[in-house]
């Protein structure tokens, strides 16, 4: 049975029973119901509680690649400071109008038939200015570039114009993976883009 029926009886001082008053009872399927009630409650809270974590991670994620992203425009500004400064170095070629209008760099091959034809060692004997810039670019920082930076390229476009001083655009152009931020960017976060960093030298 879901209810229990008693009666309520009163005492006199000696013990003795005198009367009672009515009858009680006492609902068994309502405390169920209250039961019941609890653990719907503590469900609903559960899946509100995993819900906040997953979209936690989802943040961590993005702040993750959020941090690579900024690591690599960091790394792709040092290493455009550092062909300028080897640049700098090298004046007797990048200053005296011999370098070509425009050569792109991919791990150790340049573009140009010159510079990439140069194979001297140039920190265990002495180097012309071609030779050295053969190297620097080669050896030194076409595959630091490609290395540290994913499908990371170099391009240095100067102008050698007669009477004026030689300028030159250095960029450093890497692989760069979107990151998609919920499902309807979902296809978009698996592509990748190209992206850059330039820097203008005067050697």
């Amino acid at each position: 049975m879901d209810s229990l029926f008693g009666r309520c009886h009163d005492w006199s001082d000696d013990g003795t029973t005198v009367g009672y008053r009515g009858v009680r009872m006492i609902d068994r399927s309502s405390r169920r119901s209250q039961s019941g009630f609890s653990l719907l409650e503590v469900m609903i809270s559960l899946l509100v509680i995993a819900i906040g974590l997953l979209g936690v991670a989802k943040t961590q994620a993005l702040a993750i690649g959020n941090t690579k992203t900024a690591g690599s425009r960091s790394l792709a500004a040092l290493h455009a400071a550092s062909i300028a400064s080897a640049m700098h170095a090298n004046k007797g070629y990048w200053a005296s109008g011999l370098a070509p209008a425009s050569l792109t760099i991919s791990n150790t091959t340049v573009s140009d038939a010159t510079l990439n034809s140069q194979s001297m060692n140039c920190t265990a004997s002495s180097c012309t200015s071609v030779q050295l810039a053969g190297y620097d670019l080669k050896t030194i920082w076409g595959p630091a570039v490609q290395q540290q930076l994913p499908g990371g390229t170099g391009t240095i476009a100067c102008s050698n114009a007669v009477g004026v001083a030689v300028t030159c655009t250095v960029t450093v152009s890497w692989n760069e993976k979107y990151i998609g931020l919920n499902q309807a960017t979902v296809d978009t976060s698996k592509q990748t883009s190209i992206q850059s960093v330039a820097l203008l030298v005067e050697p």
